[in-house]
């Protein structure tokens, strides 16, 4: 008898053990759930004995505290806006019908009301309340009763949310709320208007705040709240997703639009915009992409070396060739960042091996006759021409923009980092002070090529 009681007492150590253990992960995780969640766990853990996990955990794996993703949740401290700008899948409408859905169910009385916006009222339904994500499909508890000659959400303990357009700014005149959920800004038909009647109406409790969740577009609204110092911003990508998607679909707009202005834009979550005085423009680069098979005349490898050494510096590598007809083509930016001058010198080297250049140009302004010790200490041979800036970045760059202007420049590819350089490069340099290394590696490279009347050794086929 008593080697039985032991053997007992054995196992349920052994039980109450792997309980511990399974429940580790969702004790250091309760500690940032919100209030329903955290009920949700603790009604789980009294309704699954030890020895019964198995048939209750698919309950825990339902939770949206468990599987959302971080950037998908609340961000913390003090903020008065929770922008989320995000690519077309990235899961951004399900932040914020789990956000709304959560404040709503948080108390078991409550008179909180919210503000639901959308560019229509048609989207308003169909995408924040009855879509794939929206409010009343993802409400595992809770559910909220939908009326819609009333155009308002109605959960059981009395919280209530009301639908509004972006058409109508004037509906919100009136109304007042502690919290809202904004959807598409970038898109609102009047949302200068529409955003301003809702900060008057977001003035109930002790803390109101909104959601902002939206593609981005450069828009007015949309950049000044991304300054705005009560804004908070976070950004997802449709590959932060995947899990979630289509594989076919994320690969198919991948293979498309990756790294394109469109892409990027809705895709990745990003806010690509021009600045109005800069030299190029994104819509003319695009125009002047081509797909090169052809033969060259000559072939150059121009370096634009970092003043300085660390994480942040670049060493700008652009390589150009010039077409039979006369057309200079870019075949590549190998611009290496963070990197020592040797380690520079070595992708210089690698790139002038890899196109079969003709010679390597690179600008000695900042490092003399170090930048030359450099590259010839890799390869002794490498026709070298040394070229030193006497003008300003702008009035170097002028000239070759002008080439592009009159089609005489094409890029055989989608240069992403060194066209957003040139697409913010304006009288003052780039925005932010940052220096252009990318695009001065590109000047000096066209400008030995088109600019300089050198010789055209041979012609090879790339």
């Amino acid at each position: 008898m008593d080697a039985l009681l032991a053997e007992k007492d054995r196992r349920m150590r052994e039980i109450v053990r792997e309980r511990d253990t399974t429940w580790g992960l969702a004790d250091r995780l309760e500690e940032s759930l919100a209030a329903q969640d955290k009920a949700r766990i603790r009604d789980v853990r009294e309704a699954a004995p030890p020895e019964g996990w198995q048939a209750h955990s698919h309950r825990i794996r339902q939770l949206w505290a468990l599987t959302g993703r971080l950037e998908q949740k609340p961000p913390p401290g003090d903020w008065r806006t929770w922008l989320v700008m995000g690519g077309r899948g990235s899961g951004k409408t399900r932040a914020g019908a789990e956000w709304v859905h959560a404040l709503a169910s948080s108390s078991r009385k409550s008179e909180l009301r919210i503000a639901l916006v959308a560019e229509t009222l048609g989207d308003a339904r169909e995408v924040m309340i009855d879509g794939a994500s929206g409010i009343c499909r993802i409400a595992r508890q809770n559910r909220p009763d939908f009326e819609p000659s009333r155009r308002r959400l109605v959960w059981p303990n009395g919280a209530m949310a009301q639908i509004f357009s972006s058409e109508d700014p004037e509906s919100l005149r009136g109304p007042q709320f502690h919290f809202a959920w904004c959807d598409e800004l970038a898109k609102w038909k009047y949302a200068e208007a529409t955003f301003d009647m809702l900060q008057f109406g977001l003035r109930l409790g002790d803390d109101p705040r909104q959601l902002v969740t939206t593609t981005p577009r450069p828009v007015p609204i949309l950049k000044r709240l991304m300054t705005d110092e009560g804004t908070r911003l976070v950004r997802i990508s449709t590959r932060d997703n995947a899990a979630n998607l289509s594989p076919s679909f994320v690969k198919g707009l991948e293979a498309r639009y990756g790294g394109s202005r469109l892409g990027r834009q809705e895709l990745e979550g990003e806010l690509i915009e021009d600045r109005a005085d800069a030299l190029w423009k994104r819509a003319d680069l695009d125009a002047l992409r081509i797909r090169f098979t052809g033969s060259l005349r000559r072939v150059v490898v121009a370096v634009d070396p970092p003043s300085g050494a660390g994480e942040n510096s670049c060493c700008g590598i652009v390589v150009a060739g010039v077409e039979p007809t006369g057309r200079a083509v870019v075949l590549a930016d190998c611009s290496a960042q963070g990197l020592s001058p040797a380690g520079w010198a070595q992708e210089v080297v690698k790139a002038y091996r890899r196109f079969s250049a003709d010679r390597v140009v690179a600008e000695v302004n900042q490092g003399g006759e170090m930048v030359a010790a450099m590259l010839r200490s890799i390869d002794e041979t490498l026709p070298l021409t040394q070229v030193r800036a006497t003008r300003g970045k702008f009035l170097r760059a002028e000239p070759v923009a002008a080439l592009y202007e009159q089609g005489r420049v094409a890029h055989s590819g989608r240069f992403t980092a060194l066209e957003d350089q040139m697409c913010d490069f304006g009288p003052d340099g780039l925005s932010g002070g940052r220096s252009p290394d990318r695009l001065d590696a590109l000047v000096w490279a066209l400008t030995a090529l088109m600019l300089e009347g050198q010789s055209e050794p041979r012609v090879r086929g790339l």
